[in-house]
């Protein structure tokens, strides 16, 4: 019986490895100019400009409050697409695609009192130890930066 594998991109935060699956992402980038833009979030870089369409970022470390440092060479922004709006997540670094057989993933480690909210999963690949993160929470875990996001310009 062939199991069912999904892909991910794989990203890095403070060593660790995590994973975003590929039917989100649009492209990778390398760190460009952000504009900053007042009155948001602290983890809310900003927009970037990217091909002409204004984009916005964040930075999934202070997202996830693992705390924040500069960016260095290999930092990327992981461009995705999410009900038709792009937005991009700034990560230490990325550079590869996973196919993570599901049979290899703990769902089940994550539960409601599960504090972070960002969790999907664990996965174990190549003895490895992969965080997938659900990418919706990562937006929708409060409406308001959703809201934020969206762009509170009239």
């Amino acid at each position: 019986m062939a199991s069912t594998e999904m892909q991910y991109v794989i990203f890095r935060l403070n060593g660790e490895s995590y994973g975003i699956e590929i039917k989100y992402v649009e492209t990778i980038e390398k760190i460009m100019e952000i504009t900053r833009v007042p009155k948001t979030s602290a983890f809310i870089k900003g927009v970037i400009n990217l091909r002409g369409e204004i984009v916005p970022v964040i930075d999934v470390k202070e997202r996830f409050n693992l705390g924040s440092s500069g960016y260095d060479s290999e930092a990327r922004i992981i461009v995705n697409k999410i009900d038709d709006m792009l937005i991009g997540f700034i990560v230490d670094s990325a550079s590869e695609v996973k196919n993570i057989s599901q049979e290899n993933v703990n769902y089940n480690i994550v539960d409601e009192s599960f504090q972070e909210g960002f969790v999907k999963g664990i996965a174990k690949h190549e003895n490895k130890v992969i965080i997938l993160v659900d990418i919706d929470k990562i937006l929708n875990l409060n409406h308001e930066i959703k809201q934020e996001l969206e762009g509170g310009e009239s």
